[in-house]
């Protein structure tokens, strides 16, 4: 058992709010979403994007 005992680092560019929506079936989401974000540090970056743009 991980919890409590090691790190897990997600990176995504969906909203943890539309999770549920991108994962469909609503028990599963729950249970992926209550295991993940119970604990968790989120760090969110908005802003442009500092990618070049292709001409």
């Amino acid at each position: 058992d991980r919890h409590q005992e090691k790190s897990t680092i997600i990176a995504s560019q969906i909203p943890v709010g539309k999770w549920h929506e991108i994962i469909g079936e609503s028990t599963i989401a729950d249970a992926i979403l209550d295991r993940l974000v119970h604990t968790a540090h989120r760090i969110e970056l908005n802003g442009d994007s500092l990618r070049k743009k292709k001409n």
